[in-house]
């Protein structure tokens, strides 16, 4: 019986790691009695979650739809009506994109459960000859962990400074074949703008060749957009893959309420696109969830286009502009180069300073000194070595602390 657990589950299973942002979590707990002691209490620039209160408007409503009778019984994983058709005119207004509410929307447990079962629904375990899906590199740490878990492969796509975060997609299908990767394996290309970790966005001629690659080589396309509502500049406002034309095609997009509204732990979000993936996806969800709390939908149903939910965004994003701004500011005085920082998402993607030889280093080194909590650029994939990424949500007086710190410490560029 000594290999009992090992056999219990399969190999791809057993070879997961601890999602990264719950083991900096874990380590920084160890680690709190000893940092608050030096004055150095540890302050969390990792996790990409908003810190403030959701719209006291969608906070109010809720509790008044929980007297409602009926209102605790079982869903369904579509979505109730009242909630696709919400989705469906948020997309028309934001976006200006035609959506079917009862054919080309289902309803999430949050962005991440969607992408994780379309995943998962794609990919067959295979021992060899592994179904492929190609992933921007970096990435989104859950992708990875995705793909491995489902049994695929995940085909990194490098994003770098020389390429404009946009490589060119024919120059990789050819390095992929070359490298003796089987088209017929090919299921899917991953793009996620603006993108987690790097914060940077695509112009709209290079998501048009994103769809005609995918169109070209009948894959799908997965367009994650859970930052959607995340900007700072109208030159960046972010798109959707859908105001492409025929994107509908070939393409699904995630979205999530999580960042616009600060719900995280409410566990909301939608797929939309093309009829026939979102409907194998709801398929394959029917068997798995029974949908989301329905007061949950009808409380968010109504904030997605009204003025209170509307106000709320734009005030976030006056915010996370403010804060922005302090990390700038300050990180220039340590001697970095902040001169082409994106104005979306709340992310800071940035080089280790060039004493370190690795991002890990630099990370452990500055937790253990200082208490404050990066990303190390590796853990989103092997292109983020000698960078990290920090999260700018906690208060603007904490984002302070962690510059006037680095200074007393020694962090310098």
């Amino acid at each position: 019986m000594s290999n009992f657990k090992e056999n219990l589950f399969n190999k791809d299973v057993m070879s997961l790691d601890t999602y990264i942002m719950f083991k900096l979590k874990e380590q920084t707990a160890k680690l709190k009695p000893e940092l608050t002691a030096k004055n150095r209490a540890p302050i969390s620039l990792s996790m990409g979650a908003p810190t403030a209160n959701p719209p006291k408007a969608l906070v109010e409503r809720l509790k008044q739809i929980l007297d409602e009778d009926g209102i605790h019984t079982y869903s369904t994983p579509k979505g109730e009506d009242y909630f696709r058709k919400a989705i469906a005119q948020r997309m028309k207004n934001r976006f200006g994109v035609d959506l079917d509410p009862d054919k080309e929307i289902y309803s999430l447990v949050g962005s991440k459960e969607g992408i994780a079962n379309l995943i998962r629904f794609l990919i067959t375990q295979k021992d060899t000859d592994k179904d492929i899906i190609m992933v921007p590199d970096p990435c989104y740490a859950s992708y990875l962990q995705f793909i491995q878990c489902a049994g695929g492969l995940a085909y990194h796509i490098p994003l770098t400074a020389e390429n404009n975060y946009m490589p060119n997609l024919d120059e990789v299908y050819d390095k992929f074949t070359k490298e003796g990767y089987k088209p017929e394996n090919l299921k899917a290309l991953v793009i996620n703008y603006p993108n987690n970790p790097l914060g940077v966005s695509a112009t709209r001629e290079y998501v048009k060749s994103a769809v005609d690659f995918c169109k070209k080589h009948k894959i799908l396309l997965i367009s994650d957009l859970a930052y959607s509502d995340l900007y700072f500049s109208e030159a960046e406002k972010p798109f959707s893959v859908f105001e492409i034309e025929g994107a509908k095609d070939i393409a699904v997009e995630f979205h999530s309420f999580s960042k616009p509204y600060a719900v995280t732990g409410w566990r909301l979000g939608w797929v939309c696109g093309n009829e026939f993936a979102v409907q194998r996806l709801g398929k394959g969800k029917s068997t798995i969830d029974n949908g989301i709390f329905k007061a949950l939908q009808k409380a968010c149903a109504e904030i997605l286009n009204s003025k209170e939910g509307d106000d709320y965004i734009k005030e976030g994003n006056l915010g996370y502009k403010r804060k922005q701004a302090i990390m700038v500011k300050g990180f220039t005085e340590l001697g970095w180069d902040m001169s082409k920082v994106p104005h979306t998402t709340f992310y800071l993607w940035m080089p280790i300073p060039r004493k370190y030889k690795s991002s890990f280093e630099f990370c452990e080194d500055l937790l253990k000194t200082s208490g404050i909590v990066v990303v190390p650029g590796t853990a989103f994939g092997d292109c983020g070595e000698g960078f990290f990424r920090l999260s700018y949500v906690c208060s603007d007086e904490q984002l302070q602390e962690v510059i006037d710190r680095m200074k007393a410490d020694g962090f310098r560029y």
